[in-house]
């Protein structure tokens, strides 16, 4: 009985161990800058992001102080429509949204909530004039919600302001860098971390201009192009806040470019526009559309999911078996093995499900945050390395009478999953490893 409970004891704790470490962390990489030489301000953002439906679109508003605006975004928010990821009004006030990280703090007591995060985004384009209306506006709420995200406001003078989830800081430096990071509370070493920023303030060290030209060529200095399948900066904006102009790349494709006049779109009404619709196939573009994975594909999302279920059920079968039994039958270290098997054969679908980073990095991924998602990128190598062993044991257990019924389908059915989940691991490239 105190051996049970010992064994018991062990599982517990283990299982809580594993579900304090368990949360895997997606990354998103964005960046940006502002420069304002003379009386020209530019605002540049690079969307860096794996979804496939980037969008511009353009919003006509009715009132007294409100001002119509332009928006670029990729993410599908419903009746929403696509959530701003930056954009800009006719009075020349611009911004840009990036995911970061800042510890989560009390929020603001006796402030509005944000109950729309969409709309709430596009009324301050639609109401505000300058980053100090911004400021005052934004003021009015508990921006805490944006616990995950740091923006940066830009007027047609030269003023910015940067809004993280507990602060907002004005500046009006000629230029300023920005990515994934809160500045608040990110000392430069860190920040300089990331080549992005880094390219980024390099390269404005050499020269100050604000032509298309030059701008173009920074954005291309800080885009992103990961080797595995070619994924990263999706969409580039260069906001022009005095000419209201904004030309667009696709793709980290530099060579070519759309413009738009935001007056001019404004007054054909309300329309959107699916951004690789303007631009030439880009074979990069396609391969990524093409790649699917369970945030795109249902069916792989069940397929993941169903194994997960199993995997779990398996996990506790065989560990009320081993708890249970006195004597162990023949080939008894088999339902031993699928005990811890199972275990992590569960995490990892549950990585698998929620990290979408280790579908885009190369094999095998590493996690700067989490030790164990990195060590779970080698789950694949060994499905590989017990594939063969485990057919085999699988095989003979069809002729041990010592076994249930329940116990033989089991590790039949998790065979089975074994080897549809190695075809997937394949076709992601989880095994590419030179």
């Amino acid at each position: 009985m105190t051996n049970c409970l010992t064994k018991i004891k062990w599982v517990r704790l283990l299982l809580l161990n594993l579900m304090f470490l368990a949360v895997p962390p997606n990354g998103l990489a964005c960046s940006g800058y502002k420069i304002t030489k003379g009386h020209k301000t530019i605002l540049g953002s690079n969307e860096d992001a794996w979804r496939v439906t980037p969008h511009i679109w353009f919003e006509n508003t009715s009132g007294i102080g409100k001002y119509g605006a332009a928006f670029t975004g990729s993410r599908y928010d419903g009746a929403n429509g696509y959530a701003p990821q930056s954009g800009m009004n006719t009075k020349g006030l611009a911004f840009e949204r990036l995911a970061s990280y800042h510890p989560k703090q009390q929020g603001f007591a006796n402030r509005k909530t944000i109950t729309n995060p969409t709309q709430y985004l596009k009324d301050i384009l639609h109401r505000c004039a300058t980053v100090a209306e911004v400021k005052a506006y934004i003021s009015q709420f508990d921006h805490s919600y944006f616990i995950e995200d740091v923006f940066i406001y830009v007027d047609k003078f030269g003023n910015y302001l940067i809004v993280e989830p507990y602060t907002l800081t004005l500046g009006n430096e000629p230029t300023y860098v920005i990515s994934n990071f809160c500045p608040s509370i990110t000392p430069s070493e860190n920040a300089n971390k990331l080549d992005r920023y880094r390219n980024g303030v390099a390269y404005l060290k050499n020269k100050l201009d604000t032509s298309l030209d030059f701008c173009t060529a920074l954005s291309d200095t800080m885009h992103v192009c990961r080797e595995k399948i070619g994924d990263g900066t999706l969409l580039t904006s260069i906001w022009d806040l005095q000419d209201g102009k904004v030309n667009l790349y696709f793709y980290h494709n530099y060579k070519t470019t759309v413009q738009f006049d935001i007056k001019e779109e404004l007054q054909k009404g309300d329309h959107s526009i699916a951004i690789n619709t303007l631009f030439p196939t880009n074979p990069e573009f396609e391969k990524l559309r093409a790649y699917k994975i369970p945030k795109n594909c249902p069916a792989m999302g069940l397929i993941i999911l169903g194994a997960a279920g199993l995997f779990l059920l398996t996990f506790l079968f065989f560990l009320f078996q081993f708890l249970r039994r006195k004597e162990h039958p023949s080939y008894g270290y088999m339902q031993v093995l699928m005990i811890p098997l199972s275990l992590i054969m569960c995490y990892y679908m549950y990585v698998l499900l929620f990290s979408i980073n280790v579908y885009y990095f190369s094999a095998p991924y590493k996690d700067s945050t989490n030790v164990l998602v990195s060590l779970s990128s080698y789950i694949p190598f060994l499905m590989a390395l017990l594939i063969i062993p485990l057919c085999t044991i699988n095989y003979r257990l069809f002729k041990e009478m010592s076994w249930s019924f329940w116990a033989k389908a089991l590790v039949t059915l998790n065979t089975m999953v074994y080897l549809i989940l190695i075809g997937l691991f394949v076709y992601w490239g989880f095994y590419s490893v030179l």
